[in-house]
């Protein structure tokens, strides 16, 4: 992918919810990163030149408002590469439509496609090891990843399936919440994307963590608190995490490769 002999700089953009946003792996300042800001840092290192970066995707995100606000507005930027994940909250939800979301992925990934741009299918890495009930979201889950890899087959379009990860069901690949990926989770997140795009895993990265102990009563009567009511809260009364923000780097942002 180098753009030398006339071909295009690498223009690579991201849609979907928090898992791309990169909630989770919150910086410093406040700011979030995630697995698809380290994926565009591992392309520029690996191909030696800078790239472009979009991220468009919005925590608390159902499918539906995914493709209808971020999807064309991706396309207009003019991307080589469009990373695309999606899904995920709706299966949180009783009555998950599952046909409807697969054959909307599959609109999705045709889409992209017909404007010249690579679609690359995201599968979510999977939490549901740490989650109450999480028996029903994760059958939604192993439904949803065995028709997204074999529509990712049929239709030749490169797909990275996080969910089938062993090492990321680990709770020490996740954050507090137990739903969003913890900085060592979005670092294995994003190795296993470079991989699937053909590319190596920066020498520097830590993509493997040691085991955490088991939650103790008072841990789990803290995440109850502090986590799940909270979550149940805002269903109650119809309101998002996302409500009120918007995308982190909704035009081009250079990456340069690091020395």
């Amino acid at each position: 992918m180098s753009t030398t002999q006339g071909q295009a700089r690498i223009r690579y953009v991201a849609i979907g919810d928090s898992f791309t946003e990169g909630v989770g792996d919150e910086q410093p300042d406040g700011s979030v990163r995630g697995w698809a800001d380290l994926v565009a840092q591992g392309i520029a290192d690996a191909v030696g030149e800078p790239i472009e970066y979009a991220n468009l995707a919005i925590r608390g995100r159902l499918l539906a408002p995914i493709i209808a606000e971020q999807l064309e507005a991706a396309l207009a930027l003019g991307p080589t590469l469009v990373s695309f994940n999606g899904g995920g909250n709706d299966m949180l939800r009783p009555g998950t439509d599952m046909p409807w979301i697969i054959a909307e992925t599959e609109r999705t990934l045709l889409r992209i496609a017909e404007t010249g741009a690579s679609p690359l299918l995201i599968a979510g890495a999977n939490p549901t090891a740490g989650l109450p009930r999480g028996e029903g979201v994760r059958a939604k889950g192993d439904q949803l990843t065995s028709a997204a890899g074999e529509l990712a087959a049929r239709l030749g379009t490169q797909y990275c399936d996080n969910w089938s990860d062993p090492v990321l069901a680990g709770r020490e690949y996740w954050s507090s919440d137990r739903l969003h990926l913890a900085p060592v989770g979005h670092h294995r997140v994003a190795s296993n994307v470079l991989g699937a795009l053909g590319y190596a895993t920066p020498a520097d990265w830590v993509i493997d963590a040691a085991p955490i102990p088991v939650p103790s009563r008072r841990d789990q009567a803290r995440y109850v608190r502090e986590h799940v009511l909270p979550w149940i809260g805002r269903r109650l009364t119809g309101r998002s995490s996302g409500d009120g923000r918007t995308a982190k780097h909704p035009t081009w942002v250079t990456i340069a490769p690091r020395e």
